[in-house]
């Protein structure tokens, strides 16, 4: 009567060779992870560390994906800009009359027609830069090329009549507003 369970069960048919091999081992297992004091909380150290790499790969992963696309956001609104100025800009303008304006802290200048210096000057043509170019485009086009980026206008602010006071004994005086030299 010295038979194990095992041995037992083995006998009536209830448990094969192969399964119960599987079991002892495992119980082995378990007792020897049982036996080494702190595998288990080196197993825990071991998952946080995975886990926090895997969130932080995450958040780069998030973060490059983010900055393509704004990239490709930016691409779309240049192209947008470049059609809206190519379609809409001002061929025939050459002229005799130099037309000076400010670009940051460099002053550029146009050859223009009288005609377009006087559209100019009255705010119903403004200045787009194109690239190292400078294209003239209507006032209505160029607010939508100021709204999806306000550096490609060179000259946005219109000149308006300035008001006249009622004892003024200039008023029947025009002032010009851009004197020939």
């Amino acid at each position: 009567m010295g038979n194990s369970l095992f041995e037992q069960l083995k006998n009536s048919g209830l448990v094969d060779k192969n399964k119960a091999k599987k079991i002892k081992q495992s119980q082995y297992k378990n007792t020897k992870q049982k036996s080494k004091k702190g595998s288990i909380a080196q197993a825990t150290e071991a998952t946080l560390l995975s886990q926090k790499a895997h969130t932080e790969k995450i958040e780069h992963d998030r973060l490059l994906n983010q900055q393509q696309k704004e990239a490709t956001e930016r691409k779309a609104i240049a192209a947008q800009i470049k059609q809206l100025i190519e379609s809409n800009c001002i061929k025939d303008r050459d002229g005799d009359i130099v037309y000076n304006f400010a670009d940051g802290n460099r002053v550029k200048h146009l050859y223009v027609s009288q005609q377009i210096h006087q559209h100019i000057t009255s705010g119903r043509l403004l200045i787009a830069k194109l690239e190292e170019r400078y294209e003239l485009v209507p006032a209505a086009i160029a607010e939508k090329i100021k709204q999806r980026d306000t550096q490609c206008i060179i000259r946005c602010e219109h000149i308006t009549e300035p008001k006249r006071e009622e004892n003024d004994p200039y008023a029947d005086y025009k002032i010009p507003d851009d004197l020939m030299w």
